[in-house]
């Protein structure tokens, strides 16, 4: 791999977040960098909520050519790019931002772009469209999950949260095939599903485990955690064990970085072994 190259016409980007020590996206991008030999670095920004205004406002000053946006400055970043796209405007978060030749910002939303690459990459013959999914929880991934799988045609999108009052929220926003299932119901939502996705932290290291019982889960049915620590979750370690197929969350993380790269450093990046690996081996801050 070459070494990655750096001048005073390196192309820069970075992911802004609060805090930011915990993000994988300096591995992610850096291993490109490093794979193309380019003249760029991408670096991560500790922004506070009360600073992201001045620090959008600040990129195309500083030289970026653009930033991932995370927590918790996804959902406020809409308010202040200058455009975004239609599928940024319908998840209500921002997580890429490119800066344009006039140094305006162009926010997109590419977290449905990596969760439905991650599928098809690891199960090449998925369909949205074969049937009803069920989707346990209602933040910004569950809803960047439930608008990917409503473009691709699912018939029935069912949102199962601890708390109704967010999952109603949910469906009237996004409006059908969105429908909105009771906590207390969560067992009998999988019934004849063909795609179970946990869009929660439950399940990652330090975090309370998904309950949920699987049992009225048809065993033909996909299993997707977006949880990659540790990469095999108790969700997708009790589906496999049953028979159903399983797909990690790292995936998603990997893909929905693609598009932001190619806007930012001019080439189309792939997503290999060899960068998982990298990724996984990298230690968050």
């Amino acid at each position: 791999m070459s070494a990655s190259l750096l001048t005073g016409k390196a192309r820069l980007a970075g992911v802004i977040g609060w805090p930011v020590g915990h993000s994988r996206s300096p591995a992610l991008h850096g291993f490109w960098l490093r794979e193309h030999g380019i003249d760029g670095a991408y670096v991560p920004l500790a922004v506070r909520p009360e600073n992201l205004k001045s620090a959008l406002a600040g990129l195309a000053a500083l030289g970026f050519r653009g930033a991932n946006v995370t927590v918790p400055h996804k959902e406020a970043a809409l308010s202040l790019v200058d455009r975004a796209s239609d599928t940024a405007l319908r998840i209500g978060a921002v997580n890429t931002i490119t800066v344009a030749e006039d140094g305006t910002l162009e926010g997109n939303n590419t977290d449905a772009f990596g969760f439905l690459e991650n599928l098809r990459e690891a199960q090449p013959g998925w369909r949205a469209a074969t049937g009803a999914a069920a989707v346990i929880g209602a933040g910004g991934a569950a809803r960047a999950i439930a608008v990917a799988l409503a473009n691709e045609g699912a018939p029935e999108i069912r949102i199962v949260n601890r708390t109704k009052e967010r999952a109603d929220r949910l469906v009237q926003e996004i409006g059908r095939p969105l429908v909105a299932i009771d906590w207390a119901n969560r067992a009998a939502a999988l019934v004849d599903v063909s795609l179970l996705v946990n869009a929660t932290t439950q399940g990652m290291s330090g975090e309370q485990p998904l309950d949920l019982d699987l049992a009225r889960l048809p065993t033909n049915a996909l299993v997707n955690d977006i949880v990659y620590v540790p990469l095999e979750t108790g969700l997708l370690a009790a589906a496999r064990a049953r028979g159903n197929r399983i797909v990690d969350g790292l995936g998603m993380l990997l893909h929905q970085a693609r598009p932001g790269f190619a806007a930012w450093f001019g080439v189309e990046p792939k997503v290999t072994p060899a960068l998982r690996e990298a990724v996984l081996a990298s230690q968050p801050g």
